[in-house]
């Protein structure tokens, strides 16, 4: 599995934090569950958008220069 980039993370990270944040003040919940439930949208949205990135093309390995 490749590691994830810079960009996945950053994307990922901001949208489990504006996802979170956003359902909690449109809800208005302060149960436990509702927040936990937040919590876990936010999340699995979050990976959604990290992983939906596209990833860089792979550089060509120069050719290895064989004398003869």
């Amino acid at each position: 599995m490749p590691r994830p980039t810079a960009a996945q993370l950053v994307y990922g990270s901001a949208t489990v934090v504006c996802t979170t944040l956003a359902l909690l003040l449109i809800s208005g919940t302060e149960s436990g569950i509702g927040v936990a439930i937040a919590a876990t949208t936010g999340l699995a949205l979050g990976l959604l958008v990290a992983v939906r990135l596209p990833q860089p093309a792979p550089q060509p390995r120069p050719a290895a220069h064989h004398p003869r």
